[in-house]
């Protein structure tokens, strides 16, 4: 193949931190083992799916996909010290919330509104990053390209602009939806939005 797109990795922050060995297993282990066979058979272009959570990681998730990033990394200061050619590119691409991936919690929110809630917040000021998935995609074709221009194991991230409030969206969505929010000074309101927590590893605002 001439290009590689390694998306494979456990992404579930909770989970991670209750059992981390198979989150080091494929997120680190499965990387290299990646990269090296990527190398034998001289692929020229290898993106790596990286995330906003390996910028200083508080969980497992984070740590493994920051640990995988300096992995590939050092390959070019390697070559560089050694002033070998370099041939091939590996790239790293991160990525704050996609909507409507395996995982988001916008189908979450949409599933327990259709219920008639409650919808489960983990924090009044917990915020996150979203793009779409044509974003998601866009950039990491767009990748390639981008990686000609600069120096090569460079780390590329889309402009994704301010964060929002979980809590916002979510009563946007109970909005959109019709109805209202059940709470104090509501009380015959429809939807009620209830706070479980941050979750193990979770942080209240990504970077």
């Amino acid at each position: 193949p001439h290009i590689v797109y390694h998306a494979a990795a456990y992404k579930h922050v909770p989970l991670g931190e209750i059992n981390p060995i198979p989150y080091i297993e494929t997120n680190i282990l499965g990387t290299v083992n990646l990269v090296k066979i990527s190398i034998k058979y001289n692929v020229e272009n290898f993106i790596y799916i990286s995330t906003d959570k390996a910028v200083r990681p508080k969980n497992i998730m984070g740590a493994s996909k920051r640990f995988s990033e300096i992995y590939l990394q050092s390959f070019y200061n390697y070559f560089a010290n050694k002033n070998i050619n370099v041939t091939f590119s590996f790239s790293i691409v991160r990525f704050g919330n996609v909507i409507g991936s395996n995982g988001s919690v916008i189908p979450l929110f949409l599933n327990q509104i259709s219920q008639g809630g409650p919808v489960t917040v983990t924090h009044p000021e917990v915020t996150r990053y979203f793009m779409t998935i044509p974003d998601a995609i866009k950039l990491i074709l767009q990748v390639i390209y981008f990686s000609n221009d600069y120096q090569k194991g460079s780390i590329f991230f889309l402009d994704m602009g301010k964060p929002y409030k979980i809590y916002e969206i979510v009563k946007k969505m109970i909005k959109l939806y019709g109805l209202t929010e059940k709470n104090k000074q509501n009380p015959l309101g429809d939807i009620e939005i209830k706070y479980i927590g941050l979750q193990p590893g979770e942080k209240l605002h990504e970077e």
